[in-house]
């Protein structure tokens, strides 16, 4: 066998250098990698401005409200670190107990007496067929228009003795009531706000409660109806499970704003009425804030704020569980 001559052979394929290599050619319609980059970048251009009013008036005044809670302060300016000290003032103080339980003591009855009677009156709407149904959801729900300064004041005229209207509906019904004092006697200033409350409330609730009524599912009602069901076991094992998911909700909602609870008793009571039956927590922090003391404030914002956490997560756990069994 005769081998060829060297310069027969050809010589091996090189790679072509970077330098000289032919472009990259683009697909039929594909954008140029410019046009690309901007088309990735522009939900985050569109969301910048939230990102920034978030980090400017929610990340950074928590953070330094966490900062400043381990300070005694005595304005914005001086401070001096004291570690846990705040927290345990504020833990052994009355006041704070005091707060505390008139708060709670206000969840209650926003959660039992607020809600149910919320539900009743989305019920009664949702039965109603006729043209008037329109009128009275927003008769009911007008109250919530006004804020709770107005509540107050209106309020504060309703609980007069003697010449108050609702003193006198009160003697006109009960025959008694004429001379209640309500702002000023420690036994009925939470009742008062409790009052206040309900006329304010119940009618915002009414129509979380309203919408989860209109999307239960009425082939699974009538079929309860058929196997013999009456109206209240068709209302336990049919419309309750539907409308949990509402109620859970609500709830939660309203224990928050009940533990956010100051300008109605702050306004109606001129303070926090006699031998501080009407404090609440919020109410109790901003006597810190008003005299300068930043961090024992931030520290009666933090224990409000685990003592909503805790509370929400039970609840939230309960509904859970009821549901699913």
């Amino acid at each position: 066998m005769t081998v060829p001559p060297l310069t027969t052979v050809p010589p091996p394929a090189r790679s072509v250098p970077a330098a000289v290599a032919p472009p990259v050619r683009r697909a039929a319609g594909e954008p140029p990698p410019r046009l690309r980059l901007r088309e990735k970048s522009a939900p985050y251009l569109f969301l910048l401005p939230y990102f920034l009013v978030t980090a400017v008036f929610f990340l950074y005044p928590l953070i330094y409200a966490t900062v400043l809670a381990f300070y005694q302060t005595n304005g914005p300016t001086r401070k001096a670190f004291v570690g846990f000290g705040n927290f345990s003032y504020v833990l052994r103080d009355p006041d704070f107990h005091t707060a505390v339980w008139n708060t709670t003591v206000f969840a209650f009855f926003s959660i039992f007496l607020q809600l149910p009677l919320s539900l009743g009156l989305a019920m009664l709407l949702n039965a109603r067929t006729d043209r008037l149904k329109g009128f009275f959801r927003l008769a009911i729900f007008a109250p919530n228009l006004v804020g709770q300064v107005f509540v107050a004041i209106l309020f504060s005229m309703l609980f007069t003795p003697r010449y108050g209207l609702f003193n006198r509906f009160l003697q006109a019904l009960f025959h008694w009531g004429l001379e209640q004092r309500w702002l000023s006697d420690p036994r009925l200033v939470m009742p008062a706000l409790v009052i206040c409350a309900l006329w304010m409330y119940v009618g915002f609730n009414m129509i979380y409660f309203l919408a989860a009524l209109q999307n239960v599912d009425q082939s699974l009602v009538e079929a309860a109806r058929i196997d013999g069901a009456g109206p209240f076991k068709v209302f336990l094992n049919v419309t309750v499970p539907q409308i949990a998911p509402v109620a859970t909700f609500v709830i939660v909602t309203s224990t928050i704003g009940s533990y956010q609870l100051f300008e109605l008793p702050y306004t109606l009571l001129q303070g926090f009425g006699p031998k501080n039956s009407g404090l609440t927590v919020v109410g109790y922090l901003y006597g810190f804030i008003d005299a300068g003391d930043l961090g024992t404030g931030a520290a009666v914002g933090w224990l409000l704020t685990f003592i909503i956490l805790i509370i929400s997560l039970i609840q939230i756990r309960i509904s859970g569980t009821m549901r699913n069994n």
